[in-house]
């Protein structure tokens, strides 16, 4: 590739970063009037520091309270400035609780969300019940989904296989409710009452998640978005950190639904206490009705673990 310090000054530079975020105190990824996002504090801090505000568009859209390990965007700069100095300028300005991992030069055909091959999301579930005798401390209680049914780690694996391969997922994807309900804020979608019985264990936010976005005239018509999606892996595992003993839901695919995880992970918790059974999976993936499958998760337990691109 051409050295970008001996290219045309005119002349734009793709640029590739990959983020770290806590996003907690954030309403998701995508930018929004009067709101904290996270898209709107890089393109923010990339001003103050090159003079120049393009809008990083990123691998997907993570919900409010969504977190990533390794979250991607792409964006085009005319500034000349080597990656190392860029992390370093963007990690002085961008809040702490953001913080830039990766940066390099990419060709001009790469983007973000249309290069991605697949991507890994993590949900940390916390179980609460009185027989675990676990109790959620502060300093977790922002990154865990604390849960207080008794849960059978055999059916939620049993509840996992189910997902694998492809399939469509619009039982498990935001309803017409969430997708007009879904820019309120945070306080209000916290208000919001439970979708199952499960009223006092999930505290439902209706911000958007990862969807890919459909290419040409169609990216501001979602019926006709497709809802089939495949699933490569899908299982749950046991984790311990400061002495607690987590559950962890890992899933990789091609692409995810908005509130397509929360909505497997609502599921398969309603699966591990007995409410439903793991046999109940492919019909609920056939009938292609929402209200048919479980709870949303909360999106506090939830991680973009990691997006994969072409070599």
């Amino acid at each position: 590739m051409t050295n970008p310090t001996q290219s045309d000054p005119e002349q734009t530079q793709n640029w590739k970063l990959t983020l770290a975020y806590d996003g907690t105190d954030f309403h998701g990824w995508q930018v929004q009037p009067g709101e904290r996002t996270i898209q709107g504090e890089l393109q923010s801090a990339l001003g103050r520091i090159v003079g120049e505000t393009p809008l990083p568009q990123g691998s997907g859209r993570t919900d409010a309270g969504v977190h990533a390990l390794a979250q991607v965007a792409s964006f085009a700069l005319r500034a000349r400035i080597p990656p190392a100095n860029l992390i370093r300028a963007l990690n002085r300005t961008l809040p702490q609780s953001i913080r830039v991992i990766g940066a390099e030069f990419v060709p001009s055909t790469f983007h973000a969300r249309h290069s991605a091959l697949a991507k890994t999301y993590e949900y940390r579930v916390l179980p609460i019940e009185p027989a675990s005798a676990q109790i959620c401390p502060p300093f977790l209680s922002r990154y865990v989904c604390p849960y207080s049914w008794r849960i059978d780690l055999d059916r939620l694996q049993r509840a996992a296989a189910k997902f694998l391969g492809e399939h469509d997922f619009a039982s498990f994807a935001a309803s017409d409710l969430d997708f007009t309900t879904r820019r309120q804020e945070s306080v209000e979608a916290a208000s919001t009452p439970a979708e199952s019985d499960l009223a006092d264990q999930w505290v439902v936010v209706t911000d958007m998640e990862s969807t890919p976005a459909p290419r040409g005239n169609f990216i501001n018509r979602p019926q006709l978005r497709s809802t089939i999606r495949t699933i490569y892996s899908s299982s749950w595992h046991q984790h311990t950190t400061e002495n607690l003993d987590l559950l962890v839901y890992r899933v990789r695919g091609n692409g995810f639904l908005h509130h397509m995880v929360r909505n497997l992970v609502g599921t398969m918790l309603e699966v591990a206490r007995g409410y439903r059974l793991a046999d109940d999976i492919p019909a609920i993936l056939s009938a292609r009705d929402r209200s048919l499958a479980g709870p949303t998760a909360p999106a506090l337990g939830l991680f973009l673990h990691s997006v994969e691109y072409p070599d």
